[in-house]
Protein backbone atom coordinates (compact mmCIF):
# COMPACT_ATOMS: atom_id res chain seq x y z
CA UNK A 1 0.00 0.00 0.00
CA UNK A 2 1.37 3.43 -0.89
CA UNK A 3 1.94 6.15 1.71
CA UNK A 4 -0.63 8.36 -0.05
CA UNK A 5 -3.36 5.71 0.15
CA UNK A 6 -2.54 4.97 3.80
CA UNK A 7 -3.10 8.55 4.94
CA UNK A 8 -6.31 10.48 5.52
CA UNK A 9 -6.63 13.51 3.23
CA UNK A 10 -7.76 16.87 4.59
CA UNK A 11 -9.03 18.72 1.54
CA UNK A 12 -8.05 22.39 1.50
CA UNK A 13 -9.58 25.38 -0.22
CA UNK A 14 -6.94 28.11 -0.49
CA UNK A 15 -8.41 31.62 -0.57
CA UNK A 16 -5.79 33.88 -2.12
CA UNK A 17 -3.27 33.15 -4.85
CA UNK A 18 -0.43 35.58 -4.10
CA UNK A 19 2.89 34.84 -2.45
CA UNK A 20 1.37 33.40 0.72
CA UNK A 21 -1.23 31.34 -1.13
CA UNK A 22 1.52 29.73 -3.19
CA UNK A 23 3.71 29.31 -0.10
CA UNK A 24 0.94 27.49 1.74
CA UNK A 25 0.25 25.14 -1.18
CA UNK A 26 3.97 24.36 -1.30
CA UNK A 27 4.06 23.70 2.45
CA UNK A 28 0.99 21.44 2.35
CA UNK A 29 2.66 19.35 -0.34
CA UNK A 30 6.13 19.28 1.22
CA UNK A 31 5.09 18.53 4.82
CA UNK A 32 4.55 14.75 4.35
CA UNK A 33 7.94 14.47 2.63
CA UNK A 34 9.67 15.89 5.71
CA UNK A 35 7.47 14.55 8.47
CA UNK A 36 4.93 11.89 7.42
CA UNK A 37 1.71 11.93 9.42
CA UNK A 38 -1.52 9.89 9.34
CA UNK A 39 -3.27 12.95 7.92
CA UNK A 40 -2.12 15.03 4.96
CA UNK A 41 -3.39 18.30 3.52
CA UNK A 42 -4.53 18.16 -0.11
CA UNK A 43 -5.22 21.50 -1.87
CA UNK A 44 -8.26 21.05 -4.12
CA UNK A 45 -9.25 24.61 -5.07
CA UNK A 46 -7.84 28.16 -5.08
CA UNK A 47 -9.89 31.35 -5.05
CA UNK A 48 -9.23 34.93 -6.11
CA UNK A 49 -11.15 37.83 -7.64
CA UNK A 50 -9.16 37.98 -10.89
CA UNK A 51 -10.22 35.01 -13.02
CA UNK A 52 -7.18 34.98 -15.31
CA UNK A 53 -4.73 35.40 -12.45
CA UNK A 54 -6.24 32.77 -10.18
CA UNK A 55 -6.56 30.32 -13.08
CA UNK A 56 -2.88 30.78 -13.88
CA UNK A 57 -1.86 30.46 -10.22
CA UNK A 58 -3.91 27.30 -9.64
CA UNK A 59 -2.43 25.75 -12.77
CA UNK A 60 1.11 26.67 -11.72
CA UNK A 61 0.50 25.23 -8.24
CA UNK A 62 -1.03 22.03 -9.57
CA UNK A 63 -4.42 22.73 -7.96
CA UNK A 64 -7.16 21.32 -10.18
CA UNK A 65 -9.94 23.84 -9.58
CA UNK A 66 -10.34 27.58 -9.00
CA UNK A 67 -13.07 30.10 -8.20
CA UNK A 68 -13.50 33.87 -8.25
CA UNK A 69 -15.63 34.02 -5.08
CA UNK A 70 -14.34 32.72 -1.75
CA UNK A 71 -17.91 31.86 -0.77
CA UNK A 72 -17.88 29.08 -3.37
CA UNK A 73 -14.91 27.55 -1.58
CA UNK A 74 -16.63 27.74 1.80
CA UNK A 75 -19.77 26.09 0.43
CA UNK A 76 -18.05 23.17 -1.29
CA UNK A 77 -18.67 19.71 0.15
CA UNK A 78 -15.18 18.59 -0.87
CA UNK A 79 -13.42 21.24 1.27
CA UNK A 80 -12.56 20.35 4.87
CA UNK A 81 -10.22 23.27 5.61
CA UNK A 82 -10.39 26.86 4.44
CA UNK A 83 -6.92 28.41 4.23
CA UNK A 84 -7.07 32.22 4.23
CA UNK A 85 -4.21 33.98 2.43
CA UNK A 86 -5.94 37.23 1.47
CA UNK A 87 -5.30 40.82 2.69
CA UNK A 88 -5.81 41.08 6.48
CA UNK A 89 -8.97 43.20 6.27
CA UNK A 90 -10.83 40.24 4.73
CA UNK A 91 -9.70 37.56 7.20
CA UNK A 92 -12.40 37.82 9.87
CA UNK A 93 -15.38 37.62 7.49
CA UNK A 94 -14.01 34.61 5.63
CA UNK A 95 -13.06 32.83 8.86
CA UNK A 96 -16.50 33.34 10.40
CA UNK A 97 -18.25 32.06 7.27
CA UNK A 98 -15.97 29.03 7.09
CA UNK A 99 -16.58 28.20 10.76
CA UNK A 100 -20.34 28.54 10.29
CA UNK A 101 -20.09 26.01 7.45
CA UNK A 102 -18.25 23.60 9.74
CA UNK A 103 -14.88 24.03 8.06
CA UNK A 104 -11.60 24.14 9.93
CA UNK A 105 -9.66 27.34 9.33
CA UNK A 106 -6.02 28.29 8.79
CA UNK A 107 -5.50 32.04 8.59
CA UNK A 108 -2.44 34.07 7.69
CA UNK A 109 -1.31 36.74 10.14
CA UNK A 110 -2.44 39.19 11.34
CA UNK A 111 -5.76 37.61 12.24
CA UNK A 112 -7.49 40.94 11.52
CA UNK A 113 -6.79 44.67 11.27
CA UNK A 114 -8.63 45.43 14.52
CA UNK A 115 -9.02 43.69 17.83
CA UNK A 116 -12.83 43.73 17.52
CA UNK A 117 -12.67 41.84 14.21
CA UNK A 118 -10.05 39.42 15.54
CA UNK A 119 -12.15 38.72 18.63
CA UNK A 120 -15.22 38.13 16.46
CA UNK A 121 -13.28 35.63 14.34
CA UNK A 122 -11.99 33.95 17.51
CA UNK A 123 -15.49 33.66 18.93
CA UNK A 124 -16.82 32.27 15.64
CA UNK A 125 -14.35 29.38 15.41
CA UNK A 126 -14.53 28.59 19.12
CA UNK A 127 -18.34 28.56 19.09
CA UNK A 128 -18.40 26.35 16.00
CA UNK A 129 -15.96 23.91 17.58
CA UNK A 130 -13.76 23.73 14.48
CA UNK A 131 -9.98 23.51 14.37
CA UNK A 132 -8.26 26.86 13.84
CA UNK A 133 -4.70 28.09 13.37
CA UNK A 134 -2.90 31.37 12.65
CA UNK A 135 0.19 31.54 10.45
CA UNK A 136 2.74 32.48 13.09
CA UNK A 137 5.15 30.13 11.34
CA UNK A 138 8.37 31.54 12.82
CA UNK A 139 7.64 29.61 16.01
CA UNK A 140 8.54 26.53 13.97
CA UNK A 141 12.04 27.61 12.93
CA UNK A 142 14.46 25.38 14.87
CA UNK A 143 16.61 28.24 16.26
CA UNK A 144 13.62 30.20 17.58
CA UNK A 145 12.03 27.03 18.93
CA UNK A 146 15.31 26.33 20.73
CA UNK A 147 15.30 29.86 22.18
CA UNK A 148 11.78 29.28 23.52
CA UNK A 149 12.86 25.94 24.98
CA UNK A 150 15.83 27.58 26.74
CA UNK A 151 13.59 30.27 28.22
CA UNK A 152 11.04 27.69 29.38
CA UNK A 153 13.54 25.45 31.16
CA UNK A 154 15.31 28.35 32.86
CA UNK A 155 18.61 28.31 30.98
CA UNK A 156 18.62 32.13 30.99
CA UNK A 157 17.42 32.48 34.57
CA UNK A 158 14.71 35.02 35.38
CA UNK A 159 13.84 36.83 32.16
CA UNK A 160 14.35 40.57 32.48
CA UNK A 161 14.63 42.04 28.99
CA UNK A 162 13.27 41.23 25.51
CA UNK A 163 14.00 43.17 22.35
CA UNK A 164 13.19 42.74 18.71
CA UNK A 165 13.55 44.62 15.45
CA UNK A 166 12.11 43.88 12.03
CA UNK A 167 13.35 45.98 9.13
CA UNK A 168 12.27 45.78 5.50
CA UNK A 169 12.55 48.06 2.48
CA UNK A 170 9.09 47.33 1.07
CA UNK A 171 7.95 50.98 1.10
CA UNK A 172 11.23 52.81 0.44
CA UNK A 173 10.37 53.91 -3.11
CA UNK A 174 7.96 56.89 -2.97
CA UNK A 175 6.75 56.10 -6.49
CA UNK A 176 5.09 52.86 -5.34
CA UNK A 177 1.39 53.51 -6.05
CA UNK A 178 -1.33 53.31 -3.42
CA UNK A 179 -2.73 49.80 -3.00
CA UNK A 180 -4.34 47.78 -0.22
CA UNK A 181 -1.12 47.75 1.81
CA UNK A 182 -1.52 51.49 2.46
CA UNK A 183 -5.19 51.16 3.45
CA UNK A 184 -5.39 50.69 7.22
CA UNK A 185 -8.71 48.82 7.13
CA UNK A 186 -7.52 46.38 4.48
CA UNK A 187 -3.77 45.95 4.96
CA UNK A 188 -3.31 46.93 8.60
CA UNK A 189 -0.40 48.87 10.04
CA UNK A 190 3.28 48.02 9.97
CA UNK A 191 2.80 47.20 13.67
CA UNK A 192 0.22 44.58 12.68
CA UNK A 193 2.06 43.32 9.59
CA UNK A 194 5.60 42.88 10.90
CA UNK A 195 5.00 43.42 14.60
CA UNK A 196 2.40 40.67 14.92
CA UNK A 197 5.09 38.03 14.34
CA UNK A 198 7.37 39.60 16.94
CA UNK A 199 4.57 40.03 19.47
CA UNK A 200 3.57 36.39 19.01
CA UNK A 201 7.14 35.25 19.62
CA UNK A 202 7.41 37.50 22.67
CA UNK A 203 4.18 36.33 24.32
CA UNK A 204 4.89 32.69 23.42
CA UNK A 205 8.21 32.86 25.22
CA UNK A 206 7.56 35.38 28.02
CA UNK A 207 3.82 35.41 28.58
CA UNK A 208 1.24 38.21 28.31
CA UNK A 209 2.08 41.84 27.56
CA UNK A 210 0.47 44.20 30.03
CA UNK A 211 1.21 47.73 28.83
CA UNK A 212 2.83 49.53 25.87
CA UNK A 213 4.07 52.96 24.86
CA UNK A 214 4.55 53.41 21.12
CA UNK A 215 5.57 55.96 18.51
CA UNK A 216 4.80 55.84 14.78
CA UNK A 217 5.76 57.84 11.69
CA UNK A 218 4.70 57.96 8.05
CA UNK A 219 7.40 59.51 5.88
CA UNK A 220 5.68 59.20 2.50
CA UNK A 221 2.27 60.63 3.32
CA UNK A 222 0.69 60.33 -0.14
CA UNK A 223 0.83 57.75 -2.93
CA UNK A 224 -0.35 57.96 -6.53
CA UNK A 225 -3.69 56.35 -7.40
CA UNK A 226 -5.61 56.58 -10.68
CA UNK A 227 -4.05 59.84 -11.81
CA UNK A 228 -4.44 61.50 -8.42
CA UNK A 229 -2.96 60.96 -4.95
CA UNK A 230 -4.36 59.32 -1.86
CA UNK A 231 -3.29 59.75 1.74
CA UNK A 232 -1.31 56.84 3.18
CA UNK A 233 -3.17 55.50 6.21
CA UNK A 234 -0.48 53.31 7.77
CA UNK A 235 2.85 53.84 9.50
CA UNK A 236 6.13 53.44 7.67
CA UNK A 237 7.91 52.77 10.96
CA UNK A 238 7.02 52.30 14.62
CA UNK A 239 8.72 51.52 17.91
CA UNK A 240 7.40 50.57 21.32
CA UNK A 241 8.32 50.10 24.95
CA UNK A 242 6.72 47.01 26.46
CA UNK A 243 5.89 45.83 29.97
CA UNK A 244 5.17 42.12 30.41
CA UNK A 245 2.85 40.80 33.11
CA UNK A 246 5.86 38.94 34.53
CA UNK A 247 7.64 42.25 35.18
CA UNK A 248 10.05 41.83 32.26
CA UNK A 249 10.61 44.84 30.00
CA UNK A 250 10.91 44.95 26.24
CA UNK A 251 11.45 47.07 23.15
CA UNK A 252 10.25 46.58 19.58
CA UNK A 253 11.01 48.41 16.33
CA UNK A 254 9.39 47.70 12.97
CA UNK A 255 9.93 49.53 9.68
CA UNK A 256 9.21 49.08 5.99
CA UNK A 257 11.41 51.99 4.88
CA UNK A 258 14.92 50.66 5.69
CA UNK A 259 16.96 50.57 2.44
CA UNK A 260 18.60 47.25 1.61
CA UNK A 261 17.05 45.53 4.60
CA UNK A 262 14.76 43.09 2.77
CA UNK A 263 13.45 40.99 5.67
CA UNK A 264 15.79 41.37 8.61
CA UNK A 265 14.54 40.61 12.07
CA UNK A 266 16.35 40.04 15.34
CA UNK A 267 15.06 38.71 18.68
CA UNK A 268 17.10 38.83 21.88
CA UNK A 269 16.26 37.71 25.41
CA UNK A 270 18.30 38.67 28.48
CA UNK A 271 17.82 36.88 31.78
CA UNK A 272 19.52 36.95 35.15
CA UNK A 273 21.74 34.03 34.09
CA UNK A 274 22.21 34.40 30.37
CA UNK A 275 21.44 35.80 26.90
CA UNK A 276 20.06 34.26 23.72
CA UNK A 277 19.94 36.05 20.37
CA UNK A 278 18.50 35.14 16.96
CA UNK A 279 19.02 36.97 13.64
CA UNK A 280 16.89 35.93 10.69
CA UNK A 281 19.57 36.45 8.00
CA UNK A 282 21.39 33.56 9.73
CA UNK A 283 18.31 31.57 10.63
CA UNK A 284 20.06 28.29 11.39
CA UNK A 285 21.99 29.86 14.27
CA UNK A 286 21.21 30.80 17.86
CA UNK A 287 23.73 32.80 19.90
CA UNK A 288 23.90 32.00 23.59
CA UNK A 289 25.96 32.63 26.74
CA UNK A 290 25.61 32.24 30.50
CA UNK A 291 27.16 34.20 33.35
CA UNK A 292 28.89 31.03 34.60
CA UNK A 293 30.69 30.35 31.29
CA UNK A 294 34.47 30.18 31.38
CA UNK A 295 35.65 33.83 31.50
CA UNK A 296 38.38 32.98 29.01
CA UNK A 297 35.59 32.32 26.48
CA UNK A 298 33.74 35.54 27.29
CA UNK A 299 31.01 36.46 24.81
CA UNK A 300 28.15 34.80 22.95
CA UNK A 301 28.77 31.45 21.26
CA UNK A 302 27.09 30.16 18.13
CA UNK A 303 24.78 27.16 18.30
CA UNK A 304 23.96 25.55 14.98
CA UNK A 305 20.30 24.71 15.60
CA UNK A 306 20.31 21.73 13.25
CA UNK A 307 21.01 18.80 15.58
CA UNK A 308 18.41 16.10 16.13
CA UNK A 309 18.40 17.12 19.80
CA UNK A 310 16.97 20.51 18.83
CA UNK A 311 13.21 21.17 18.42
CA UNK A 312 11.59 21.33 14.98
CA UNK A 313 14.46 19.46 13.28
CA UNK A 314 12.70 16.09 12.88
CA UNK A 315 12.76 14.85 9.30
CA UNK A 316 15.02 17.61 8.01
CA UNK A 317 18.41 17.41 6.32
CA UNK A 318 21.58 16.13 8.00
CA UNK A 319 23.27 18.62 10.31
CA UNK A 320 25.26 21.18 8.37
CA UNK A 321 22.78 21.49 5.49
CA UNK A 322 20.50 24.01 7.17
CA UNK A 323 16.90 24.99 6.49
CA UNK A 324 15.28 28.11 5.06
CA UNK A 325 12.14 30.23 5.35
CA UNK A 326 9.97 27.38 4.09
CA UNK A 327 10.91 25.19 7.07
CA UNK A 328 8.71 27.23 9.41
CA UNK A 329 5.71 26.81 7.12
CA UNK A 330 6.37 23.13 6.45
CA UNK A 331 6.87 22.36 10.15
CA UNK A 332 3.67 24.19 11.00
CA UNK A 333 1.61 22.27 8.45
CA UNK A 334 3.17 18.99 9.63
CA UNK A 335 2.31 19.84 13.24
CA UNK A 336 -1.28 20.70 12.30
CA UNK A 337 -1.66 17.46 10.35
CA UNK A 338 -0.24 15.47 13.26
CA UNK A 339 -2.69 17.06 15.68
CA UNK A 340 -5.74 16.19 13.58
CA UNK A 341 -8.39 15.34 14.70
CA UNK A 342 -8.00 14.92 18.45
CA UNK A 343 -5.74 17.80 19.50
CA UNK A 344 -6.23 21.54 19.00
CA UNK A 345 -4.12 23.46 16.51
CA UNK A 346 -1.67 26.00 17.88
CA UNK A 347 -1.19 28.88 17.75
CA UNK A 348 -4.88 29.38 17.13
CA UNK A 349 -7.32 32.25 16.94
CA UNK A 350 -7.17 32.77 20.71
CA UNK A 351 -3.48 33.62 20.38
CA UNK A 352 -4.17 35.56 17.18
CA UNK A 353 -6.76 37.76 18.90
CA UNK A 354 -4.42 38.33 21.86
CA UNK A 355 -1.72 39.54 19.47
CA UNK A 356 -4.26 41.81 17.75
CA UNK A 357 -5.06 43.39 21.13
CA UNK A 358 -1.38 44.23 21.66
CA UNK A 359 -1.08 45.63 18.12
CA UNK A 360 -4.08 47.87 18.63
CA UNK A 361 -2.75 48.97 22.02
CA UNK A 362 0.45 50.11 20.28
CA UNK A 363 -1.53 51.89 17.57
CA UNK A 364 -3.65 53.66 20.17
CA UNK A 365 -0.59 54.60 22.20
CA UNK A 366 1.13 56.10 19.16
CA UNK A 367 -1.98 58.09 18.22
CA UNK A 368 -2.65 59.37 21.75
CA UNK A 369 0.97 59.68 22.89
CA UNK A 370 0.50 57.78 26.16
CA UNK A 371 1.00 54.40 27.82
CA UNK A 372 -1.89 52.04 27.02
CA UNK A 373 -2.82 48.93 28.97
CA UNK A 374 -3.68 45.99 26.71
CA UNK A 375 -6.71 45.26 28.91
CA UNK A 376 -8.05 48.69 27.97
CA UNK A 377 -8.25 47.70 24.31
CA UNK A 378 -9.61 44.24 24.97
CA UNK A 379 -12.31 45.60 27.29
CA UNK A 380 -13.28 48.55 25.08
CA UNK A 381 -13.58 46.66 21.83
CA UNK A 382 -14.46 43.08 22.66
CA UNK A 383 -17.76 42.15 20.95
CA UNK A 384 -20.82 41.95 23.18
Amino acid sequence: MSVASATTPLRVGVVGYGVMGRAHVYAFRAAPLIRPTPTRFVPVVMAGRNAAAVAAASSACGVDDWATDWREVVERDDVDVVDICTPPGTHAEIAAAAAAAGKSVICEKPLATSYAAAAAARDAVVSAGVHHAVGFNYRRLPALALMAEMVSRGDLGEIRLWRATWLSDEFVDPSIPFDWRFDAAMGGTTIADLGSHLIDLATWMLGPIEEVSASSATFVSERAQSGATRAVEVDDASSALITFSSGARGTMEVARIAPRRPCDFVVEVNGSEGTAMFSYPRLNELWFARVDDDPALYGLRRIRAEHAAHPQTAGWWPIGQGVGYDAGLINQMADLAAAWPDRPWTPGFVEGAAVAAVCESMERSAAQRRWVAVAEVATDQAPA
